[in-house]
């Protein structure tokens, strides 16, 4: 039986996509997640997924640092993300970050089907008219990515709050913990994306968020 984990915040996506895998898989388990945290939970709880299939956008995932930190701490997980913005920086940033296909949500059931199954053969997957125009991210994003990884998920949420422009009470407030506590959280952000002051913190974040940000 294959096992796959569909995250996205959208049921109705959800359904219709587990409508679409199921008529074209046989003997298929799906698990569904709605946000970042409940999708580090369901791969915490089953270890032996055959495939992620993983929204940019949903609650939690910050984008980029949601492909990002499952990748790290699930290297042999296959990843396929499945979303609205279809901008080819957007979709050369995903591949290069780890996931092996990308797929847009305007496609069809049967080159969903296609898609997953090279994947789960270890090939990666593109639109073929995305395939021709993928860039290779330049060094510096690939250590960037490494940095990331090894924030913690609630590092980079203060980390975003930072991005936004938060002050620290208000980052303490928002995520219910003390002032001490994000300063401790801010120090470690600091120490492990090798800067020294907010501003160099707000610039790496910045190029972690998608732009173009389409509705799903």
């Amino acid at each position: 039986m294959s096992k796959f984990l569909i995250a996205d915040d959208h049921p109705l996506f959800r359904e219709a996509l587990k409508g679409a895998l199921n008529g074209s898989f046989d003997d298929l388990e799906i698990f569904e997640s709605e946000n970042f945290d409940t999708t580090l939970n369901v791969l915490e709880q089953q270890q032996e997924l055959d495939l992620l299939l993983l929204d940019l956008h949903m609650p939690g995932s910050g984008d980029l640092y949601g492909l990002i930190r499952i990748r790290e701490d699930y290297p042999d997980l296959p990843i396929a993300v499945v979303s609205g913005t279809e901008d080819i920086q957007v979709v050369s940033k995903v591949m290069s970050y780890g996931a092996l296909g990308f797929i847009p949500k305007s496609s069809s059931s049967a080159q969903i089907a296609e898609a997953i199954e090279e994947i789960l053969e270890g090939e990666t997957w593109l639109p073929a008219s995305m395939a021709d125009k993928v860039e290779e991210v330049i060094e510096q994003d690939a250590e960037l990515a490494q940095q990331v990884a090894s924030l913690t998920p609630q590092q980079y949420k203060v980390l975003s709050y930072l991005h936004e422009g938060l002050l620290n009470k208000q980052i303490a407030y928002e995520l219910s913990i003390s002032e001490a506590t994000v300063k401790a959280h801010i120090t470690a952000i600091f120490r492990k994306l090798g800067v020294y002051n907010r501003t160099q913190a707000v610039l790496i974040a910045s190029k972690l968020q998608l732009e173009p940000v389409e509705s799903n």
